[in-house]
């Protein structure tokens, strides 16, 4: 429930930026460029693109960094960076986070993926449980070969994918994952399934789609554009930009991030293949329907 009210507490920052921030951006000089650092999987969804089109449009340059989803909170709320990128929401009353403002700007889904050459295609919202904590352990429980399932999990409980993956599928931010591989970002356990035909995780739809990788099926709903924006597939999630606090940001951010939330800026993200957070607001309140969803699974343990 208190996720629910972070998403209702971002639509009034998105719809204040909107109508606040200056609409357009002006011809700037070096010392207007700016930093970004933050989740790959937010980079890969629209920054890069958006970088792109702010530095044609205005000379800006727009350095992009890596370093995950916390190092782009962290290091926005203390003033590091300009501009963090996030793919899950702040840790409530976390010292290093507390700074932290987040503009949620697109939506991102979370997909399970396989190697190439799996003949698996599609697994349920239950099946997906188990194979996490350890109760499905052979392909062939799921229609597929007679081999063992080998989970690859990213590093920690705080990564964008791992924090909103135990929110969302288990309800429990602590949930222990059986796996056999632990990798520290998305790019090392995307590259690993792609090698290996026993492999299974869950990354970003905006970074697995660039890779060679099966996108399985979420019961029997394909992570489409469509279904993301509409709701039907059941795992998403906001896309952020994240500042030190409105009161601290200068002039240079307050102007990308305008330009981001604009209607330039929107579409630039739908061209990426990504969701505007604008165009989909109804799926905060089916977010509900998530946690709801997880609640009433009945694998609340660390088994």
């Amino acid at each position: 429930m208190k996720a629910y009210y972070i998403h209702i507490k971002t639509i009034i920052i998105s719809l204040n930026l909107i109508f606040t921030l200056p609409a357009q951006a002006e011809p700037a000089n070096k010392t207007d460029d700016i930093i970004w650092a933050g989740c790959g999987i937010t980079k890969k969804a629209f920054m890069s693109e958006l970088a792109k089109a702010y530095t044609a449009k205005t000379g800006v340059v727009v350095t992009l960094q890596g370093g995950g989803a916390t190092k782009g909170i962290r290091n926005a709320a203390k003033g590091a960076i300009d501009i963090g990128g996030a793919c899950r929401a702040t840790l409530p009353n976390h010292p290093e986070e507390r700074n932290a403002y987040q503009i949620p700007v697109a939506w991102d889904a979370l997909v399970v993926v396989v190697n190439k050459e799996n003949p698996v295609n599609s697994i349920t919202f239950k099946e997906l449980q188990k194979i996490y904590i350890g109760q499905i352990t052979n392909w062939k429980e799921l229609g597929g070969n007679n081999a063992p399932i080998e989970l690859y999990i990213r590093q920690g409980k705080f990564s964008g994918v791992g924090r909103t993956l135990r929110e969302l599928v288990f309800a429990n931010y602590d949930q222990e994952f059986k796996a056999k591989f632990v990798e520290k970002s998305s790019g090392p356990l995307e590259k690993g399934i792609v090698k290996n035909l026993h492999g299974i995780g869950t990354t970003g739809i905006s970074s697995a789609k660039r890779r060679d990788l099966k996108i399985l099926k979420l019961d029997d709903k394909e992570p489409s554009y469509d279904n993301i924006k509409n709701g039907e597939y059941l795992l998403y999630r906001p896309l952020y930009l994240v500042t030190k606090g409105p009161r601290e940001s200068d002039e240079k951010i307050k102007k990308f991030i305008s330009f981001a939330l604009s209607r330039e800026g929107k579409a630039i993200i739908r061209k990426a293949g990504t969701v505007p957070y604008a165009d989909a607001m109804s799926l905060v309140m089916k977010q509900l329907q998530q946690y709801k969803r997880a609640r009433d699974s009945g694998i609340f343990s660390n088994n």
